[in-house]
């Protein structure tokens, strides 16, 4: 257990493959949600990976986001209820500005993003962790999802989509496996609700990351 003093409020981190439905699960808990794609490093910055074989950037690469920012605004939100994030656009893979984040007297918040099993570790080791949840609905289900919205959003060009869905189908699985190994517990759309209303109540939640 964390030595660190008690937190107002404390986070559940959600994860899973893109197009597993993270954002809309978020959106019907009802609580406060910080998108941790905002966190994406910009087009042009030399660290970003590239896809081995393809001049592509490998957004799907833990590199590709800035994790340092992302624990920060976490640790602000849960010790003080309020923090500053950046606002990105996926289309342009550019911050366009900056936006407040206010949790308020919310005990309980999530954050977001497919790199969120990344911080696991971390945001239990500053006493900030309530749970982590890794959401999986299968390679075929979650590439429709994941390609349909793209399109709708106009995040990429359609040849970029269609190589990255193809990418993310035959790995979805390693990658499912990878953020459980990270701490992350995986679940479906349901089961991942029950976690996140028993975390809201104050109950104890089975096989719990938070330890």
């Amino acid at each position: 257990m964390s030595s660190l003093p008690p937190v107002p409020a404390r986070v559940v981190l959600l994860c899973g493959p893109s197009g597993s439905g993270k954002s809309l699960l978020a959106a019907r808990s009802g609580l406060p949600v910080l998108r941790l794609d905002d966190f994406y490093k910009e087009a042009g910055d030399p660290t970003l990976p590239q896809v081995l074989g393809s001049s592509d950037i490998d957004w799907d690469h833990p590199g590709s986001w800035d994790a340092d920012q992302a624990v920060a605004a976490i640790e602000d939100l849960c010790r003080t209820g309020r923090t500053t994030v950046p606002l990105y656009d996926l289309s342009l893979s550019a911050r366009t500005g900056e936006e407040p984040v206010d949790i308020g007297r919310t005990p309980l918040f999530i954050a977001e993003g497919i790199f969120a099993a990344e911080i696991v570790t971390r945001c239990r080791e500053l006493g900030v962790l309530a749970d982590a949840l890794c959401l999986s609905r299968g390679p075929v289900t979650t590439f429709r999802r994941r390609f349909l919205r793209d399109l709708r959003e106009g995040r990429k060009s359609v040849p970029f989509l269609l190589r990255r869905g193809w990418r993310l189908m035959r790995a979805e699985r390693s990658i499912v496996a990878r953020q459980t190994a990270l701490g992350a517990y995986a679940c479906d759309r349901d089961e991942a609700l029950g976690r996140l209303a028993d975390a809201a109540a104050g109950r104890p939640v089975a096989a719990s990351t938070a330890a």
